[in-house]
């Protein structure tokens, strides 16, 4: 697919790097990009071919939240449309949170209110050490509304009323302290330390990842007793699955199993 905002591509080693594609607006979303980064979420999960996912933007800024002229905008629409249109960036979000593969933030610079929401559905965050954050959005006289299910999610209640509730600019290391990151690099080591993450994963089953981040999901949300079942169920799948029964056999035949990639 060819896309106006964002650029998509996959490697031979089913490494897919979803790039927001908008620099000289320091890849700000507009309602075009929510839609592309949607529509390439979706095509990129449905893909058995990709392995993972990278997501990093273009140019000096990784993302600077919402666009503020597209922000103008919606104050010509009707309730409903804002209501839609809000809707469609909680879908972004929420689609590139369900990825069945792992989605990796290459955090190549500063990133602001919604910006900070994208980082949240990664699994793995890496930033430069220059990189800067804030979650502007109180200061704007808004909420940050779509993105707190994943923001506060991952930082946790208490440090989302310390970083929600002043716009207080956070540097890459203070970043991670409040875990919004999950690694601080040098500038000229991010390739590299993406990398290292990337080498990880592709030793492991894409079914299994699957299964697993499905489980993460499942188990955080429900009861004991109700996870009792479910894990039950799944150990039982896991084990009769053709990934599941080629790993076992390869490590005691000391095989390398065909998923797995050095």
């Amino acid at each position: 697919m060819s896309y106006n905002t964002i650029n998509v591509t996959i490697d031979e080693r089913g490494i897919a790097t979803l790039l927001l594609n908008r620099p000289e607006r320091h890849n700000a979303m507009n309602d075009e990009l929510i839609r592309e980064v949607t529509e390439a979420a979706r095509e990129l999960d449905k893909n058995v071919e990709v392995r993972a996912v990278v997501l990093t933007g273009a140019g000096e800024s990784f993302c600077a939240g919402g666009d503020l002229k597209w922000m103008e905008s919606i104050f010509d629409q009707t309730r409903a449309e804002r209501v839609a249109d809000s809707a469609h960036l909680a879908t972004m979000l929420r689609t590139l949170n369900e990825l069945s593969k792992p989605l990796i933030g290459k955090i190549n610079g500063q990133a602001f209110g919604g910006g900070t929401g994208m980082i949240s559905v990664c699994d793995i965050a890496i930033t430069v050490e220059s990189a800067k954050f804030a979650l502007t959005e109180v200061r704007l006289g808004l909420t940050p509304a779509n993105i707190s299910t994943f923001v506060v999610e991952k930082m946790g209640r208490a440090n989302a009323r310390r970083t929600f509730l002043n716009a207080r600019p956070l540097s890459a290391q203070k970043a991670k302290e409040v875990c919004l990151v999950d690694e601080v690099v040098a500038d000229d080591a991010l390739d590299a330390a993406v990398e290292k993450e990337l080498k990880y994963v592709l030793q492991c089953g894409p079914g299994a990842i699957a299964a697993t981040k499905k489980l993460i999901f499942y188990v955080d949300s429900h009861d004991t007793d109700t996870n009792l079942h479910y894990t039950a169920n799944l150990l039982a799948d896991t084990w009769e699955s053709e990934e599941g029964q080629e790993g076992i056999r390869c490590f005691f035949a000391k095989e390398t199993p065909s998923w797995r990639q050095s």
